[in-house]
């Protein structure tokens, strides 16, 4: 005969457990799905270059993808497999903000990851904003990516471009009293902010720079633009441009025979998509910012941080080249996703995605440089903070400022 008595009192005790569950762990206890969200799968949706005059940088979206499946294979995120659909958008704002309404109204996207580009995510900023959608970690550092008050489903991941270009005017005028500085930049928002940056940074003497050079993402070559930022009598030049015009740049100062400071924006300082190609030999001296490891930095190769990336990618990437930078920034950008979604527990609103990403304390990402951490708030979208001034001396980048 069932001990009624005893059942009763186990009964009661759970129910008085309900009852004096704080609200915050009633949270925690009742799951809680948004769009895209089942007891099965999380979808994350994302547009990038994978054509078009930017599409070597398709490269990460191809390692996000391989990064997802790796955890979905040791079981998803608390239970959660994530469905990353990841789509072209030729690196064009219109089919950007195409590709994204489909994204979001078709497919239900929880969240969208990673699109890479100032512009176009500038384009698709405020419709993603306007309904609600966690818009986290853009492949992009405009500042404006790091504004709450105006834009709060907005997050961007690296230093932000004025804080990059106003560190390079301010290292200018400490090694140069009076430069003569000349500026190659992509005729978008993400060169016009470093073009603005740099001003900041060199304040009072702002008119230091004499000549600017824009070009556009289609244009076949920045040579004659090199050519006029020489003949403008330039002693510093920098090169606000992503891998392909910048290493058309370097090999075009090389081959004039002219040798001005250099300084290259930190989104191009990779070995094996900027400098190799423009060879090693033609890259000595130039400077820039760095935030991230280099895989292809031989004083990276032996790093513990980094045998999880080595392994991964040798299990599911095995015809990557290992020194590739896109695939160890694609592996580092993935990681801060899966950080916020496991944060998020079972509680996978949009609100929540997005309460989570500004509430990361002294999360330590291994593809980022040591003394690294992550902390983000409700006030500060900053995500990482953390960069120090390098300088390429044939073979690797070597620290040599603050």
């Amino acid at each position: 005969m069932p001990d009624v008595s005893r059942r009763t009192i186990t009964l009661a005790s759970l129910a008085t457990l309900a009852a004096t569950l704080a609200p915050k762990d009633r949270a925690w206890a009742e799951k809680k799905y948004g769009p895209g969200v089942s007891d099965t799968e999380i979808k994350v949706g994302q547009t990038i270059a994978y054509s078009g005059p930017a599409s070597a940088y398709g490269q990460l979206g191809q390692a996000e993808a391989a990064f997802f499946k790796a955890i979905n294979d040791r079981g998803g995120i608390n239970g959660r497999k994530i469905n990353f659909i990841s789509v072209d958008d030729g690196y064009s704002p219109p089919k950007a903000v195409e590709q994204t309404r489909r994204l979001v109204e078709q497919d239900e996207v929880a969240v969208m990851f990673g699109m890479l580009g100032t512009p176009l995510n500038l384009a698709t900023r405020t419709y993603l904003n306007s309904n609600k959608v966690p818009q986290l970690f853009v492949a992009a550092g405009s500042e404006q990516f790091a504004n709450p008050e105006k834009f709060p489903w907005t997050m961007g991941f690296q230093p932000t471009l004025r804080s990059e270009s106003t560190f390079f005017g301010k290292q200018i005028l400490a090694v140069n009293a009076n430069p003569k500085v000349g500026v190659l930049y992509q005729y978008d928002d993400f060169g016009k902010e470093m073009l603005s940056g740099l001003s900041d940074g060199l304040g009072a003497k702002a008119s230091a720079v004499i000549a600017a050079e824009s070009f556009t993402p289609t244009d076949p070559t920045v040579d004659s633009q090199i050519v006029k930022l020489k003949s403008a009598g330039v002693d510093t030049v920098m090169l606000f441009a992503y891998a392909k015009q910048a290493a058309q740049a370097i090999r075009k100062i090389y081959e004039l025979n002219w040798q001005p400071d250099t300084y290259l924006h930190s989104g191009s300082a990779s070995m094996s998509a900027t400098l190799i190609p423009a060879g090693l030999e033609r890259c000595v001296g130039i400077k820039t910012v760095r935030y991230m490891k280099d895989p292809s930095d031989p004083r990276w190769r032996d790093d513990p941080e980094l045998k999880p990336f080595y392994e991964w990618l040798k299990e599911y990437m095995p015809a990557a080249n290992p020194s590739d930078t896109f695939f160890l920034s694609g592996w580092t950008f993935a990681q801060m996703l899966v950080q916020v979604l496991r944060q998020c527990g079972d509680d996978l609103t949009r609100e929540n995605i997005m309460r989570q990403a500004a509430n990361l304390k002294d999360f330590r990402n291994p593809g980022l440089l040591p003394g690294s951490l992550i902390n983000t708030s409700p006030t500060d979208y900053r995500v990482v903070k953390f960069m120090t001034l390098e300088r390429f001396n044939g073979k690797s980048w070597e620290n040599f400022g603050t």
